[in-house]
């Protein structure tokens, strides 16, 4: 008998069912007490090593298993939760996780996001409709040329403008430089607009300057900030988002957790990475590359981190599914019949293939996304 408050994570396994079932015992004592079975002490087996609760064959190739561990083995830490989930086993090939439920008394431990989709649309004012956002690109540009960009896109009704995940504290750009000319450029924008438009530059960097980075954002009088949680590690990303002197929305970009899904037959699926355990990190909205662009996600994997961007878990707020990636404003009936009108469209680079008056290419993108919306 299973205890009800163990939480569960759903692999999936390749091989037959016989040899899922042989790797599945192997996995749930790897993932605990990484310890010989045989060894191992009756009252260990009972109170710390997971559990499996069935095995069943998976659509896709392969078997889904789903094992269930004791809440006492994760703590209350959001790294040793992933390193129950997905630790040691990581280095074994062919093993996905496909999921993974919290139960009640386990997500009450986690703030989680803390605008999410209603608390972004509130603070830009924008109930109903899809929201805009670009990036601040290309990296080489100067603080000065990037808020003379991060200005127009604001003039031109842009929602977010966040920083290019690759703009950090260079020498062309510094950070502090960087932050505050555009801060102003997007204020002034604002103020001639009546829009609320925000600017989030990117803070990602080392544990105690991604803290600092963040802070100084805020005092300069950004709106939010970016964070790519592959780089600086999501339990950072859920650090910024607890900490109630920043109260800032984070958006999170996918930089170096492509690794993690690009195999079909290891590592996360999309909806696990993208959708639940960035919810889980109190991320408020995720970026990752919609199909159709120069990335190989498909549609499918999409619209299944759009599913785990509002999956149910417990009280943790639904956050913004954030495609970009290559895209393009001719897609934008396409991306709405797959999104709907709970989501960002991120748009990068196309954004100035119209010509120089970035002003007027956002206007021009806005106003299409609100014909269609």
């Amino acid at each position: 008998m299973i205890p009800t408050t163990w939480f569960t994570v759903t692999y999936r396994l390749q091989g037959t069912a016989e040899e899922a079932r042989a790797r599945a015992d192997e996995l749930r004592y790897e993932q605990t007490v990484e310890f010989p079975m045989d060894l191992t002490p009756e009252a260990i087996r009972e109170t710390s090593v997971g559990r499996v609760v069935d095995t069943a064959p998976d659509p896709a190739g392969g078997q889904r298993v789903t094992i269930a561990y004791a809440p006492e083995t994760a703590g209350n830490e959001l790294t040793q939760f992933l390193n129950v989930v997905f630790g040691n086993t990581s280095i074994k090939p062919g093993v996905r996780v496909e999921r993974f439920d919290l139960t009640p008394a386990m997500l009450a431990h986690y703030r989680g996001p803390r605008y999410g989709r209603a608390g972004l649309r509130a603070v830009l004012a924008a109930p109903t409709r899809p929201l805009l956002c670009t990036a601040l690109k290309p990296m080489g540009l100067s603080a000065r040329e990037l808020a003379q960009h991060a200005y127009q896109f604001a003039l031109g009704g842009i929602d977010i403008i966040k920083d290019d995940h690759g703009l950090a504290d260079q020498s062309f750009s510094p950070f502090s430089e960087r932050v505050r000319a555009c801060v102003a450029a997007v204020q002034e924008a604002n103020a001639r607009t009546g829009y609320r438009s925000l600017y989030m530059p990117n803070v990602t960097a080392s544990h105690g300057q991604v803290v600092e980075r963040a802070h100084l954002a805020k005092a300069y009088g950004a709106g939010g900030v970016l964070i790519s949680p592959g780089l600086s590690g999501f339990d950072t990303a859920r650090h910024l988002a607890d900490d109630d002197q920043l109260a800032l929305p984070i958006m999170s970009h996918p930089a170096l957790l492509g690794s993690f899904t690009a195999a079909p037959d290891n590592g996360f699926s999309h909806f696990a990475l993208y959708g639940q355990l960035n919810r889980l990190a109190g991320i408020d909205a995720v970026v990752f590359p919609s199909w159709g662009g120069r990335f190989s996600f498909t549609r499918a994997e999409c619209e299944s981190i759009a599913r785990g961007s509002i999956e149910p878990m417990g009280a943790l707020a639904p956050i913004f599914p954030t495609p970009g990636g290559g895209m393009k404003r001719e897609r934008v009936e396409e991306m709405l019949g797959a999104y709907g009108k709970d989501v960002i469209f991120l748009i990068g680079g196309d954004l100035h293939r119209p010509g120089p008056d970035l002003a007027d290419n956002s206007r021009r993108f806005r106003d299409l996304v609100e014909t269609y919306a």
